[in-house]
């Protein structure tokens, strides 16, 4: 359930910020960008907040391991593998809900985008 919320709000974010940005997008198409630029600039966008999150989430995971640490038996309250695929697995979920907006973002057409606003 974690991870639906999580790649609904990170989907949410970047569809959000790639519609308040259609006009720079629109312009930047205009002026010959390629869509690989704007899926480029997109995921970029995406990423940082990804890795920020993730690395955020990793700290709060580790910090909150060792106050429960009576709690946990025969388990380590920094269990690298665990840790390392729950990384992996919000990365890739995180990529599949920036594509969709990237997607759009990069079917522009520029003279609707300036027209629009």
């Amino acid at each position: 359930m974690a991870l639906l919320l999580s790649v609904v709000g990170l989907y949410g974010v970047i569809a959000y910020s790639v519609r308040q940005r259609t006009r720079e997008i629109g312009v930047r198409m205009a002026l010959g960008a390629q869509r690989s630029s704007i899926y480029q600039m997109i995921l970029q966008e995406a990423g940082r907040l990804v890795v920020f999150g993730i690395a955020a989430g990793m700290v709060g995971a580790v910090a909150a391991g060792m106050l429960m640490r009576s709690l946990l038996f025969d388990v380590r309250y920094w269990d690298l593998p665990t840790l390392a695929v729950v990384a992996m697995v919000l990365s890739v979920a995180a990529l599949v809900a920036t594509y969709i907006p990237a997607r759009g973002a990069a079917s522009v057409n520029p003279v609707e985008a300036l027209r629009a606003e």
